[in-house]
């Protein structure tokens, strides 16, 4: 597409709007601001900007209201997301629409980065920088673990699986698993407990976010815990996306189709929860899908705990009690991890309000064990008892 005829015709009413999820961390804020600035030089004829869910500045609304005040007419809008959960199928379209209702204004919404070529060549180049820099580790002789966020949403979770083949095949990788490092199931700890198991002697352990945070930072503590007591294997761990190059090439992807298709966009609905009779998920058929973030949009909360990437110590330092302790029924000194416990009241209210009961919410190998050691039923008390 010619964006010098492109740019004249809209009359600079034109813009780009990366929306992402947002973070307490400073490091995962400045990556993804790095990021944006690699989108914007492929696209220096317009303008690139960025918003938050939550957790950080600018909102999205502040990123809305920016271009709304420049006289910006049309916006597409690109979700920073490895694939299509919550966020992306409800959040955020969800306040573009009511955006866009308010405001006049024309939202395209794109879609998510999903698995394609590009992506999967991203993820295969960071797994090959371990052999780079390591020439005596050999492909056939190691394990892949790729370490997925973990939604409510099975088809997203089924995605992370899918990327775990497609790296193990591209690269002729021994064997491979896949994690998560919260919400479904099996997290990191309990899922490399059953790997090692498995006899390799080299175990890399790779997780498949966009950016740095509490989440990559707790993969790596807790697969230190089962390294502890496995000191024959060799744990060793790739880096996450970031802005590899065909990171980037992929958002300039999710923008030329809707620049080069007028807008048509397809999502994939043949197992999307709200869309087919997905088994065990038959409830969620036709729920109404709206954002559920509205009383954390444009909170900038930053974290103090970390000089820049994160070390954990929101997860360590900030134990607890939590604030429903007494209606919890919790006893004295029965704690969770603060952000644990945030979390799991912000999705319970999110489920009470909105949404069925994630069916796995209490598999063994689940988020049930996060839970602090010897704390049993704790989790469990304060949902129920909330």
């Amino acid at each position: 597409m010619n964006l010098d005829n492109l740019d004249s015709k809209l009359n600079n009413q034109f813009a780009i709007l990366i929306c992402g999820h947002g973070s307490r961390n400073k490091l995962a804020i400045t990556e993804f601001q790095e990021l944006t600035n690699f989108i914007q030089k492929r696209y220096p004829k317009f303008l690139v900007e960025y918003g938050f869910l939550e957790f950080a500045k600018p909102s999205l609304v502040d990123a809305l209201d920016k271009l709304k005040d420049l006289s910006i007419k049309k916006v597409i809008a690109i979700p920073a997301m490895l694939f299509a959960a919550g966020h992306v199928k409800n959040d955020i379209p969800s306040l573009l629409m009511n955006y866009s209702s308010k405001t006049g204004i024309e939202i395209i919404y794109g879609r998510e980065l999903g698995i394609n070529n590009l992506m999967i060549s991203a993820a295969c180049e960071r797994v090959k920088d371990v052999f780079r820099q390591n020439n005596t580790l050999k492909p056939e002789e190691s394990l892949l673990v790729v370490v997925g966020r973990g939604s409510s949403d099975p088809d997203a979770n089924s995605n992370v699986s899918k990327i775990t083949r497609m790296i193990v095949e591209g690269i002729g990788l021994g064997w491979g698993e896949t994690v998560f490092s919260g919400v479904t199931f099996p997290l990191v700890e309990p899922g490399l407990k059953n790997v090692v198991r498995l006899g390799y002697k080299n175990i890399i352990i790779f997780p498949y976010f966009l950016f740095s945070g509490v989440l990559v930072t707790r993969i790596k503590r807790q697969s230190d815990l089962v390294a502890t007591n496995n000191p024959n294997i060799s744990f060793i761990h790739a880096k996450y996306l970031s802005s590899q190059s065909y990171v980037v090439d992929t958002f300039v992807e999710r923008i030329e189709e809707i620049l080069n298709n007028e807008g048509k966009n397809f999502m994939n609905c043949s197992t999307c929860k709200y869309r087919s009779n997905l088994f065990g998920f038959e409830k969620e058929v036709g729920m109404v899908q709206e954002s559920h973030h509205d009383h954390v949009e444009g909170l900038g909360i930053s974290c103090d705990l970390c000089d820049s990437e994160c070390n954990g110590a929101c997860e360590i330092q900030n134990q607890i009690p939590t604030h429903n302790q007494e209606k919890s029924n919790l006893g004295d000194g029965d704690y969770l991890e603060h952000e644990h416990v945030q979390a799991y009241q912000h999705e319970h209210n999110h489920h009470h309000h909105h949404h069925s009961i994630y069916p796995n919410s209490k598999h063994p190998l689940g988020p049930v064990t996060l839970r602090l050691p010897n704390k049993d039923q704790i989790l469990r008390k304060s949902v129920e008892n909330n």
